[in-house]
């Protein structure tokens, strides 16, 4: 886990040296960029061309320095004179300098005793903050803050994160832990003598008037320039070996393991560089970019332009039945990643996996995470693709929310007066779910939901929200409606705000605060609102950036570095800038992302290129069930979030029971439950804190947790 953390505090600003009080408060293993009286550490390990500072001192009136310089961690493209013109534009309050730079980073600009922290757009780097010592502390991660400030537990926000994951309002700017608070994505944290102030650096579009629209080849043209860019701002970072792999040697041939196999049974990656290639659309992208384009630089062996990328695909052999559509549906992946990795520049690795690698594998083992995600549930998973991969290995996360449009968008198109692009995708509905699905009615339905979100204001659509969640028998409907297919999937998106999958399980305790968060968040001055369509695609891209954080921790293999580009703040934006009449048709990502690599000159790609299926992920998380039946009921047998009052313990055991044995139930939502339950055992059997020079005190929870009182002892040490 890497992290970086610093304060401001009032009342220094003409101190010399800081007050000798007693110990001095740091970081635990902290690497120093600058000192007091607002100090700045790097934590973790951080390779050394991942810190990079730059000075820019401009003489003051009293002949003094005032001290100007960026300090930029992380992967970024930005020579040093344009971190220079950066850091001078953002002095004078243009902050979306500090984010328009490829790759992904996260910068902090000083000038005199203004510092200014900027978050990205997907929320994948975000920015922390916490009053402390009369001042403000900011970080990168939340946990650290907590341990600082003392803080206990926020059960209303893991209440709201079970209730809405995808609801901003629900969770407002809150973390799980009382008083750390998260600044939301596109926005910047400036902090100044110790006061704090929240600034968003993106432009704001007008609900009554639509932003003018690309030509859709110059945004895809755009989407292109910004994806080749930020794969090359990966390329031209230097080649590192793993903690692991260096200095180890290969113990030689091993019956029914090869080289690859065997360097993964030692604990390390491969060095040079690696891609996830499962056969998709984004994965595939990104492969054949990564080795298609030139300029590649050395590797630690002396190697140049020859270097070949290491193209990892994983083949759940437990998940996926040969005899069920998910199974088909993952032998035609595995050989059209075979059919990608074919050429002279990619060696194509297999990474076959039973019941050992299934969801729910090594929930007790697993690693203190920021924060909980429903990443952790299957966290072992991607550990076992990962370690496999290479010293810098890309993914293709966050295609789908970047690319994809979220049904709500048909409201926007609706609001701009664009009718006639409606007809495609509700046709594509139409013909989803088959000859059972009605398919006559479904164009009226789906275009009545869309009027009816459009005509339906921000207000009005989460007050609906919070009334829906305290309807007598919410529960009861929730758990009877079964697993939608894609046309109710879609009806039920077509909202301002919507109730997770795991609502249905929570306690009426929990589900009316809740209601409370998105009550208050209804009446709360909310500036200008962005159409539903862009909110609520926003919304999924934040969650989507913040869980893929999470599984970085949760599968993190020690010298790796995961790389999804998809979630630069460059590539975010060129997306953005798509036509929502390019975005709402079948098939939108497949098409850009082959005019992508047309572009590149890339244009043989197998058949069948750029299918979606999200059956795969489903009978995983089933087959997960069934195989880990009775740790999972050990796991709720004495939960945590019933003991908070989130949940009925015996609900949920006999929820998953029911799962286990085929059920239509939301097993996302399952996930979610077990997930959060896993990373709170793990915090209250957490020792030690993240500082030195703080007062001991103890972190366990003796005696269990009481009620809705919280969940005591978070941090310290």
């Amino acid at each position: 886990m890497r992290w970086l953390v610093g304060w401001s505090r009032a009342g220094t600003a003409h101190r010399a040296e800081p007050e000798a009080t007693g110990p001095t408060v740091q970081p635990v293993g902290a690497q120093l960029l600058w000192g007091d009286p607002d100090p700045l550490w790097a934590v973790g390990d951080w390779r050394p061309d991942e810190v990079r500072l730059v000075w820019a001192d401009q003489p003051g009136r009293a002949g003094a320095t005032t001290v100007t310089r960026i300090a930029v961690l992380g992967r970024c493209g930005a020579t040093d004179d344009q971190l220079r013109t950066g850091l001078l534009a953002a002095r004078g309050g243009a902050l979306r300098h500090l984010t328009a730079w490829p790759g992904s980073y996260t910068a902090v600009a000083q000038i005199g005793r203004r510092i200014t922290i900027a978050g990205d757009l997907a929320g994948a780097r975000p920015v922390f903050h916490a009053a402390w010592a009369g001042g403000t502390a900011y970080a990168t991660a939340a946990l650290p803050l907590a341990d600082l400030v003392e803080a206990q537990l926020d059960i209303g926000h893991l209440a709201a994160l079970l209730a809405c994951p995808d609801s901003p309002e629900a969770l407002g700017d809150g973390t799980p832990y009382v008083g750390v608070r998260r600044v939301p994505p596109g926005h910047a944290l400036v902090v100044r003598d110790g006061a704090r102030d929240i600034s968003g650096y993106e432009p704001l579009a007008s609900l009554a008037v639509a932003a003018p629209q690309l030509d859709p080849e110059q945004a895809v043209e755009g989407v292109r320039d910004a994806l080749v860019e930020a794969v090359r701002t990966r390329l031209a970072a230097p080649r590192h070996l793993s903690a692991h792999g260096s200095g180890v040697l290969d113990p030689g041939p091993v019956p029914g393991m090869g080289p690859a196999f065997r360097r993964a049974a030692r604990g390390g990656p491969a060095p040079g560089l690696g891609a996830d290639l499962s056969g998709g659309s984004a994965s595939g992208t990104l492969a054949l970019l990564a080795a298609g384009l030139p300029g590649i630089p050395g590797t630690p062996y002396g190697h140049g332009a020859g270097e070949r990328l290491l193209a990892v695909t994983f083949n759940d052999l437990a998940g996926n039945d040969p005899a069920t559509d998910s199974g088909r549906a993952g032998a035609l992946e595995l050989e059209r990643a075979r059919a990608l990795a074919a050429g002279p520049r990619m060696r194509h690795l297999v990474v076959a996996a039973g019941e050992e690698a299934l969801p729910y594998a090594d929930l007790e083992t697993g690693p203190l995470t920021d924060e909980p995600a429903p990443s952790l549930a299957v966290a072992e998973r991607h550990r076992r693709r990962l370690v496999t991969g290479s010293a810098d290995h890309f993914t293709g996360h966050g295609a789908r929310q970047v690319l994809d449009a979220h049904p709500a968008r048909l409201a926007d198109l609706l609001l701009d007066r664009r009718r006639r692009h409606l007809l495609r995708p509700v046709s594509a509905l139409a013909r989803a779910d088959g000859p059972a699905g009605r398919p006559f009615f479904v164009p009226f339905t789906v275009y009545r939901a869309a009027r009816r979100l459009a005509r339906t204001s921000y207000r009005e659509g989460l007050e609906a929200a919070a009334a829906r969640l305290l309807a007598p028998g919410f529960a009861d409907r929730e758990q009877g409606a079964g697993l939608p297919g894609a046309v109710d999937a879609s009806l039920a998106a077509l909202t301002w705000c919507r109730p997770g999958p795991a609502a249905r399980w929570l306690t009426g305790e929990a589900l009316a605060e809740v209601s409370a968060r998105l009550q208050a968040a209804a009446v709360r001055p909310n500036g200008l609102p962005q159409r539903p369509g862009e909110q609520r695609a926003a919304a999924a891209l934040a969650r989507q950036g913040a869980d893929l954080r999470i599984l970085e921790q949760a599968a993190e293999v020690r010298g790796q570095r995961l790389h999804a580009p998809f979630l630069d703040n460059q590539v975010v934006r060129a997306c953005r800038a798509l036509p929502e009449a390019l975005r709402v048709q079948p098939g939108a990502r497949a098409s850009v992302l082959r005019a992508v690599l047309a572009g590149s000159g890339i244009r043989d790609l197998p058949p069948g290129w750029g299918a979606t299926s999200h059956a795969s992920h489903q009978a995983a998380l089933r087959a997960g069930l069934r195989a880990f039946a009775d740790p999972l009921a050990g796991l709720f047998q004495t939960p945590l979030l019933a003991d908070a009052g989130l949940i009925e313990a015996q609900v949920v055991r006999s929820a998953l029971h029911a799962a286990a044995e085929g059920a239509p139930l939301p097993l996302d939502g399952l996930a979610e439950l077990i997930a959060m339950e896993t990373w709170l055992r793990r915090l209250l059997a957490r020792r030690g804190t993240c500082w030195t020079g703080v007062t001991p005190h103890q972190r366990a929870v003796a005696g269990g947790v009481s009620g809705r009182a919280g969940l005591r002892g978070v941090s310290g040490g």
